[in-house]
């Protein structure tokens, strides 16, 4: 009889876990997002985008969506979520925000505890079967974020925190495994929209290429648009190939400055630049993920949107990864290098004794308004003690706010980021809340603040060739000579002032401008050495750390771009590869690199950095004069 009524029971027991209603939402897909913002910087960590509550210290605006609720019933919400916070203090966190299910707002406090990014529990609510809103209601204003919620009427519900096992579960849920990606072919996939992107897939597509543009944010530019606000730095129209960087006129920006308003940065032109080009399908908003190999050859590379989560897949036989991180390379297996290089392997003066694994920072820029009245800002103070003696007495902050030189900038991005955001609040809150003279801060309030992180630096993809400090100071004459760098070598380290103040935890950095040579950076540096069809291009391209303080500023990067487009016309036209393009088509590719790939005509504008382009070669001072502004 117990064995019967044990038996009974399991049955019953399956049957009942069988027909537990659940929801699935990933918050990045709600069809309101109110004031939070999606957030897709860290997916190939944490296998996903998320919103964030970024208020600048203000509550923002609920986030919310319709949910279809399978059956009454008592269901309870589980949040998966991140007190950002935790690395630096053990005290309640400030991302904080509550749920609200059917109507009625949930008692659980989320996002202000744990150690990292986990489910938490927010609570039970009775939901009517049919149509229902889920919505995300913030307390702070101080970029609390979530990634997905769980609604089950299972009381034994278990979620994993992470890797695979969350992954393979996000895939179930979602349906992912069940539905067949759309796909579509191309002559070219250019990953990566920002200027070097771009410009590789505009010069491809006046090729005659079918171009697919991958870009996994709304806007166009990289570090050029208005979500980073970093102006074009470089030179171009200069040296050798005098045709490449006209294309800049065509979108590049007319004022000049970093962190700016974001008008400054016109994204429009960048929209319509690329808008205008039939032979460019753009793929916003969606963020390549994984790639299929044939050899050492990339098969297809697949997309994620970052708010739908539907995945596309693209094929082509040319690819160019111009994604910064060098991500479609790591993917497909390139050779890559990461950090300093010592002194002795490329015999480079500037470099480091022995090697390591700095790079150079990531920038999170900000700058405040005057209100021409009184304002407050909440005490922030969540482990970074600033007071009157250390802390930046300023209004604004551009690039010198620099986070995470000591730590990786791929596997350590999000805490990178996280570190900037926290700076800028603490600083801010202790001259509004603790300064004692605190007059200059009084009627001001943050303006704005980056939460999209301006990287400069993380794997550079290994070609034919790696550049190097001795190519450019002793002006080493190349057949392949492409693009021209005109920057300095523009090393940043930890400013050593702020290292006084803040050991360890530096957030400011400096540089020092060791002036260039305007130097044709060879074609070789812009392909994979043991990927086949693999172009690079951007601050991810074949150069030491050292080579790279010199070719990573934007009109150098966008240069880089119409070289790619180019090459990848002639594998078109000739059946060849990158690598087959320098042995057997280097004098049609010099010629095209010569006219360049921008309209001609009267009808663009000219403005001081393109003068000064042609002044350069006969006055080097004018370049240092540029740098220091």
């Amino acid at each position: 009889m117990f064995k019967q009524i044990s038996l009974a029971a399991a049955l019953l027991l399956s049957v009942s876990t069988a027909w537990s209603a659940e929801i699935w939402v990933e918050a990045e897909s709600f069809a309101e997002k109110g004031g939070w913002v999606v957030d897709q910087q860290f997916s190939d960590q944490m296998g996903s985008s998320y919103l964030m509550a970024h208020g600048l210290g203000k509550p923002v605006a609920d986030a919310s969506t319709d949910i279809n609720v399978p059956e009454d019933g008592t269901y309870k919400v589980y949040v998966r979520t991140y007190n950002w916070t935790s690395p630096w203090t053990k005290a309640e966190g400030p991302g904080k925000f509550k749920v609200k299910a059917g109507g009625k707002q949930l008692s659980a406090v989320l996002g202000n505890t744990g150690d990292k990014w986990e489910w938490q529990y927010a609570g039970k609510t009775k939901l009517r079967k049919g149509v229902q809103k889920l919505a995300l209601h913030d307390l702070t204003g101080f970029n609390g974020r979530c990634d997905a919620l769980y609604l089950t009427t299972d009381e034994d519900a278990v979620l994993p925190d992470g890797g695979q096992e969350l992954a393979s579960m996000r895939r179930s849920k979602l349906g992912l495994d069940k539905t067949e990606a759309l796909s579509a072919d191309y002559d070219l996939v250019v990953v990566g929209g920002g200027i070097a992107g771009m410009c590789a897939a505009m010069s491809a597509a006046r090729g005659g290429m079918k171009v697919a543009l991958v870009n996994d944010r709304p806007v166009l530019g990289g570090n050029n648009s208005a979500e980073v606000r970093v102006h074009l730095g470089g030179h171009a129209e200069i040296g050798v190939n005098k045709g490449l960087g006209r294309m800049l006129r065509e979108f590049g920006h007319s004022r000049q400055g970093n962190a700016k308003p974001a008008d400054f940065y016109e994204d429009e032109k960048k929209e319509a630049f690329i808008a205008s080009e039939p032979n460019i399908d753009l793929f916003a908003n969606n963020r390549a993920f994984a790639v299929e190999m044939d050899g050492q050859k990339i098969k297809s590379v697949t997309l994620r949107n970052i708010e739908t989560s539907k995945e596309t897949v693209l094929r082509a036989p040319l690819f160019a990864d111009c994604t910064g991180d060098g991500t479609i390379g790591f993917l497909a297996g390139a050779d890559f290098a990461m950090g300093r290089e010592g002194r002795a392997q490329f015999n480079e003066s500037v470099a480091p004794e022995q090697p390591d694994s700095m790079t150079m920072g990531a920038s999170v820029q900000w700058y405040t308004r005057d209100d021409k009245r009184p304002t407050k800002f909440p005490v922030f103070d969540y482990g970074i003690d600033f007071n009157d003696d250390n802390c930046e007495r300023v209004t604004m902050g551009e690039w010198t706010w620099e986070t995470g030189m000591n730590r990786n900038q791929i596997s350590e991005a999000e805490r990178i980021r996280d570190y900037g955001l926290l700076v800028v609040f603490s600083n801010w809150s202790h001259l509004k809340n603790g300064l004692a003279d605190n007059a200059k801060f009084r009627n001001r309030s943050l303006d704005w603040v980056a939460y999209i992180a301006g990287k400069r630096e993380s794997r550079r993809l290994l070609g034919d060739y790696i550049l190097k400090q001795d190519d450019i100071d002793k002006n080493v004459f190349h057949e392949d000579g492409s693009f021209t760098t005109t920057w300095s070598l523009d090393l940043h380290f930890p400013d050593p002032k702020n290292t006084a103040k803040f050991p360890g935890n530096e957030f400011k950095a400096a540089t020092k401008h060791v002036f260039v040579h305007p130097y044709a950076v060879p074609y070789r540096c812009l392909y994979s050495r043991n990927i086949d069809n693999l172009f690079m291009a951007g601050r991810n391209i074949s150069v030491t750390h050292v080579a790279l303080g010199t070719v990573r500023v934007m009109r150098t990067t966008g240069m880089m771009g119409e070289v790619v487009g180019m090459a990848a016309s002639l594998c078109k036209k000739h059946s060849d590869s990158p690598r087959g393009v320098y042995q057997h088509h280097l004098p049609e590719l010099c010629a095209m690199m010569k006219a360049g790939a921008g309209k001609s005509g009267d009808i663009l504008p000219d403005n001081q950095h393109f003068n000064l382009a042609n002044r350069l070669l006969d006055k080097p001072r004018a370049f240092v004069e540029a740098c220091e502004e």
